[in-house]
């Protein structure tokens, strides 16, 4: 029997949720995804979930959200054994799907920053490049205010999925940075997150 998306058997046919004999009880996890904008990416990256015996629970598929690399985030919620939920992570790979996190393997904190001075002059995507190469952090999201464009005053506010406890190597990483561009950062509160 062939399983098809959020279906209530698998492809041996027994019930989603038992054990089929698979280590583990089925739990819920979350794989956030790239994609891009383009027709039927969206199918594609469902398609080794469902080959690998996932119950699709949920997706979240944020179209008019861009992120740093020009990808489209998506959020899907799957219920799944460990050792299939492994199987279904290494099938997106193996497809080229962008897996940014699955599960709770990658990142479990959110850090917002702010860096203001001349951030197109300062070549805002070298500086993302370089929080993106920060092992404890990856950039979730970007908004930028430059309204008069190069050499004049601008704004970035950054959004960064920090690995749990790497909020201070993330901001450590974004404060080296901006000193060396002569940029002004504005940090969270104490507690916001670090």
């Amino acid at each position: 029997m062939t399983s098809t998306l959020g279906s209530d058997t698998d492809r041996e046919g027994s019930p989603a949720g038992e054990d089929a004999g698979h280590d583990g009880a089925p739990q819920p996890h979350t794989i956030r995804l790239e994609l891009a904008d383009e027709p039927g990416e969206l199918l594609a990256a469902l398609e080794p979930i469902s080959e690998n015996g996932g119950n699709l629970l949920s997706i979240f598929h944020e179209r008019g959200n861009i992120t740093p690399r020009g990808r489209i985030p998506v959020e899907v919620d799957v219920e799944a054994t460990p050792d299939r939920f492994e199987a279904i992570v290494a099938a997106l790979r193996d497809a080229g799907v962008n897996v940014v996190q699955a599960g709770a393997e990658q990142y479990a904190e959110e850090l917002v920053v702010v860096l203001v001075g001349d951030i197109v002059g300062a070549d805002l995507s070298d500086t993302l490049r370089r929080v993106e190469a920060c092992p404890s952090a990856s950039v979730a999201d970007v908004s930028v205010n430059a309204p008069a464009g190069r050499g004049e005053s601008s704004s970035a506010r950054l959004r960064l999925a920090t690995r749990a406890g790497g909020g201070s190597e993330a901001l450590q990483t974004v404060r080296d940075l901006a000193e060396e561009k002569e940029l002004h950062v504005i940090e969270p509160l104490a507690g916001g997150g670090v």
